[in-house]
């Protein structure tokens, strides 16, 4: 282990929750807090994407803004797409909001431009 970093016993077991909703489906994942929503869901199985979107996609850097979710809560926006998301509406990219704190995540299946998740 490198000099300077942490062991499993200093690292503590912070852990943040992220409750899913899926249509009727509700999945409690539990992560790393600084997880990305979108590598939280792939884990667990979930998607945020279409089926046209599961193979083609930026791989999370936020290019292709085709892993959109809907937030509960408010978060301040940190990239220019859920900036303007956050103006006018629209899904924010889940590969670009790392959970900080327990949040609630509802998988959008009204994406138009790419088909539908299902």
């Amino acid at each position: 282990m490198p000099p300077g970093t942490p062991d499993d016993s200093e690292r503590g077991t912070d852990q943040v929750t992220i409750l899913v909703i899926d249509d009727d489906e509700r999945h409690e994942l539990t992560v790393p807090p600084g997880t990305t929503i979108r590598d939280a869901l792939l884990d667990a199985g979930l998607s945020p994407y279409t089926r046209w979107t599961e193979r083609a996609n930026c791989g999370g850097r936020g290019l292709c803004a085709t892993c959109g979710v809907r937030l509960r809560e408010d978060t301040d926006p940190e990239h220019w797409h859920d900036s303007l998301a956050a103006r006018f509406g629209y899904p924010r990219l889940s590969c670009q909001i790392e959970a900080t704190y327990d949040t609630v995540v509802e998988l959008d299946d009204e994406k138009r431009i790419w088909g539908r998740r299902k």
